[in-house]
């Protein structure tokens, strides 16, 4: 996943576990490259869900494009996600079978300059997981001090 971020899910990780992550493209407007070339766009609500046969990212928010005037697009469209036909029946059956969630991680755009968003293939957490995780990260951050303290 090189190149630079234009959009990040910093919750995902927290809220979800995140059992497989895939790279797909994304099907944009042009006033809407712009807006995520400045960094405006936002997917901290957003997940994957099917719609005839395909699969749409749903409530990322991608502001209007200020200088364009009326030739503008919809701030929370759906925007299809392009991926191979063995990705998305891979993608649908977990969805269907398992009850699993797709969740965008990171919109980016890579070498060529193609904006390209990174899913994850999550399962929710549950209240206790979340503790859990939260505990152990503490953990790992104290015993962390300690072993600096003590090489002093």
């Amino acid at each position: 996943m090189k190149g630079r971020f234009a959009a990040l899910n910093r919750r995902a990780r927290h809220d979800y576990l995140i059992e497989d992550t895939l790279e797909a493209g994304l099907a944009l407007q042009g006033s809407e490259v712009k807006v995520l070339r400045q960094g405006e766009a936002s997917i901290a609500e957003a997940y994957a869900d099917e719609r005839e046969g395909e699969l749409y990212l749903i409530d990322a928010n991608i502001p209007r494009y200020k200088a364009s005037g009326r030739f503008n697009h919809e701030p929370r469209r759906p925007r299809k996600l392009l991926l191979h036909k063995k990705e998305m029946m891979k993608l649908l059956g977990a969805m269907r079978r398992e009850g699993m969630t797709v969740i965008p991680l990171a919109i980016y755009f890579n070498e060529r300059g193609r904006a390209k968003v990174e899913l994850g293939l999550a399962r929710g957490k549950r209240k206790a997981d979340k503790r859990a995780a939260e505990r152990d990260r503490d953990w790992e951050r104290h015993r962390a001090r300690l072993l600096r303290s003590r090489s002093l």
